[in-house]
Order: C-alpha cells, then sequence, then structure tokens
C-alpha cells in the first residue's frame, strides 16, 4: 500500500501545479462543435466550452481550432463535476486585452485603428479585441455633422479614459489633430514671411470673405482682396476644399491676411494710358448705388457714373433709366491714378455730339452762303441757321 501511495506522488510531482486564475497554455486533443479538451500538463485534462472561447454563441469550435493546435488559456475552475479544469480563452484574451490598453492609457500612447462603427454619439474603433468608444466631440477639433465618410477608416487617437469595470473606455483623436496643427503651425511661421506666394486650400467661405489652410494656420483672403474688381458674393467665386493661390499680404502675430490681388496683373497699371480724360469707353452696369452707377470698363476697373452725369434730363435715381447689364458709351471726364478713380459722364458725351452737330450744321450753311450769290435771301438764311444755333448753346449752358 506504501508503494502505491509513493507511486501516486511521484505521478502528482511529475504535473505541474496550477491555481485558479492562471494563465496556462495547452495543446488540443479533442474538439467538438461545443467544447474541445485540452491537455495543459496537469493530472486532469481541461475543457473549453464554445461560451469560454468567443461571445458568437453560434460558433462551431471546429471551424477554430483542431487537435494539436497550441493555445493559452486561463484557469477558471480547478475540478468540475467530471473532475475537469474549466478554462477560459475568452477571459484570458479579454484581460491581456485590457493590460495592453491600460498600458497605452497610462503611457499617452498613439493607437491606430479602423473605425467599425458610426454612431449617433461618436465613432467606435476596436483595439485587442476592446471596443473604444471615441465621442463626436473628440473625432476633431471642428465640428462635424456627418461622421459616415470615417466608417472602415484608419484613426489615430489616446485613451483618455480607462474604466474596465463599467466597460469604458474612451479614446480622443482631437488632441492629436491640436497637436500636430501647433506644430505644423510652428514650423510656417517660421518660415513665411509677407510677400510670399502660398498654394492653400479653401476651408470655410463666409460672406466677409473666405479662410485658407495654408497647412499649419489659417489665413483670411477677404473679399476686397479677391479681385481688383468688385466681388459680390464670395461664396460664388470659392467653395470649400478648393485649392487656390495667394500671397501673404500682412501677418500680424498669427493672423494672416492673403490676397489675390497681384501687383503684376494690377489693371490700373495701364490704366492711365488706356482711360485718359476726354475719351469715350463703352462698359456695363457692375452695380448701382443711389449716387450712381458702377460701369466695369474691364475686369477690376469701373468707372462712377453720377447721378448727375446720367442724363441731360434730371434723374432721381439710377435704377429709374439703368439696371445692371444695362451696356452705357460714356465720356471720361476725369482720371485719378492714385485712387483708382474713374469719373464718366454721359451728360457731357451728349453735350459733344450736340456741339459736333451744331458745328455740322454751321459749316455746311456756309458753306452754302459762300457758293451762293449774294443774295439778300440766302444772307437772312444763314442768319437765322447762325442765330438758332446761338440760342440752343446758350439754353444748354444755363
Amino acid at each position: 500500500m506504501s508503494e502505491e501511495q509513493t507511486f501516486e506522488q511521484m505521478l502528482d510531482a511529475s504535473m505541474k501545479t496550477i491555481h485558479t486564475g492562471d494563465i496556462v497554455e495547452g495543446t488540443v486533443i479533442d474538439v467538438k462543435p461545443g467544447e474541445a479538451v485540452l491537455n495543459i500538463g496537469y493530472k486532469a485534462d481541461g475543457v473549453l466550452t464554445r461560451q469560454e472561447y468567443s461571445a458568437d454563441n453560434s460558433l462551431d469550435l471546429t471551424t477554430v481550432l483542431q487537435p494539436g493546435q497550441k493555445l493559452e488559456v486561463k484557469v477558471v475552475k480547478l475540478n468540475d463535476n467530471d473532475g475537469q479544469v474549466v478554462l477560459s480563452y475568452r477571459r484570458m484574451a479579454q484581460e491581456r486585452s485590457n493590460r495592453a490598453i491600460e498600458e497605452a492609457y497610462n503611457n499617452h500612447t498613439v493607437l491606430r485603428a479602423p473605425v467599425t462603427q458610426v454612431l449617433t454619439g461618436g465613432l467606435c474603433a476596436v483595439v485587442e479585441g476592446i471596443r473604444i468608444f471615441i465621442p463626436a466631440s473628440l473625432v476633431s477639433d471642428s465640428y462635424e455633422k456627418d461622421l459616415s465618410h470615417y466608417l472602415g477608416q484608419e484613426i489615430e487617437f489616446v485613451i483618455t479614459e480607462f474604466n474596465p469595470k463599467r466597460r469604458r473606455y474612451i479614446g480622443d483623436r482631437r488632441q492629436l489633430i491640436a497637436a500636430a496643427k501647433e506644430e505644423a503651425a510652428k514650423k510656417l511661421f517660421e518660415t513665411l514671411k509677407e510677400g510670399d506666394v502660398i498654394e492653400g486650400t479653401v476651408k470655410n467661405v463666409t460672406d466677409f470673405g473666405a479662410f485658407v489652410d495654408l497647412g499649419g494656420a489659417d489665413g483670411l483672403l477677404h473679399i476686397s482682396e479677391m479681385g481688383w474688381g468688385r466681388v459680390g458674393n464670395p461664396k460664388k467665386i470659392y467653395k470649400s476644399g478648393q485649392k487656390v493661390r495667394v500671397f501673404v499680404k500682412e501677418i500680424n502675430g498669427k493672423k494672416i491676411a492673403l490676397s489675390t490681388k497681384f501687383p503684376d496683373e494690377n489693371p490700373w497699371v495701364a490704366a492711365a494710358t488706356k482711360y485718359s480724360v476726354g475719351s469715350i469707353v463703352t462698359g456695363r452696369v457692375a452695380r448701382l448705388a443711389d449716387f450712381g452707377a458702377f460701369v466695369e470698363l474691364e475686369p477690376g476697373v469701373d468707372g462712377l457714373l453720377h447721378v448727375s452725369q446720367i442724363s441731360k434730363e434730371r434723374v432721381e435715381k439710377p435704377s429709374d433709366v439703368l439696371k445692371v447689364g444695362d451696356e452705357v458709351t460714356a465720356k471720361i471726364i476725369d482720371f485719378n491714378p492714385e485712387n483708382n478713380r474713374i469719373s464718366l459722364s454721359v451728360k457731357a458725351l451728349l453735350a459733344d455730339q450736340e456741339r459736333a452737330k451744331r458745328n455740322a450744321e454751321r459749316a455746311e450753311a456756309e458753306k452754302n452762303a459762300a457758293e451762293a450769290d449774294d443774295d439778300e435771301a440766302v444772307t437772312v438764311d444763314i442768319a437765322a441757321v447762325i442765330a438758332r444755333q446761338k440760342a440752343e448753346e446758350e439754353k444748354n449752358e444755363q
């Protein structure tokens, strides 16, 4: 009897000692759809059920396990009713994942994973089998109404809340974006200077201008700097995501003023020779004001047709006789190169035309008088024509 006890003691000694909660390596020796048996080097074999392998209750274990396969598992119970050790792969994987996520949380490690779900309140990504929730407010540094484009996209984030007991794992992507932008802005301001020509991307368009992403900082392209001519609505010219070539007009601290009014494209440079005082020009009404109409002579060059110069007759409002798009021919009566201003007059043009007509009539009358005999009736006619013309001139001058 003592020899038998010695033999049992020797057998026990040859087996490893395990405890509940230990992580052990086993070899699959038998697999059925609902459970698998593993040799774990203990005096009893271990049993791994479908529920302790996966959260999928319909999983057939024969599709994922096979005899001879090595597998790390957790000891849940040393002896079930059949004398076998109860094992769990699922709990072991969960604890290992928790440790990995906890380490990432403590070390502020940047994690990278694809978005598996888009919810009303944010995004979900799976890391080490653990579902990480990223609230909508922490997805980006700017508000995004629609997050659907993130589905399947691989994103980076850090863990900002770790609570395995409540299964609460919160990720933050916004702070990474903010940090990257801060670094990019630092590099940008180290090299950027006034006068630089740079390509940017339109980020947002407002009624007063467009904000352009320069690759580290945003610059403002004000409506007044969008062209040499008047810009009515910036939203009709620029769209979000559009590439635009600009030059840096001014840097004031962190504020960058941009412009597309390149000096070498300034139409006013040649305007002095093209639009001299006394010239007759034709353009289209670009906009109306209470005091007059602005006539576009060429892109970027407008002339002001004051309300008092629209007609010989009195005009109360320019809109009474003109509308945007109307073609207007007028005379340039003033040119101010310092302020880029051209003054137009239809009234002066009409007066010139009438004066030319009268002069032509007078010249014709004088010609007829020279060719005719010294006839009293002819002389009377010439005198009448001249008198009539003088009366009209005096009336117009008044």
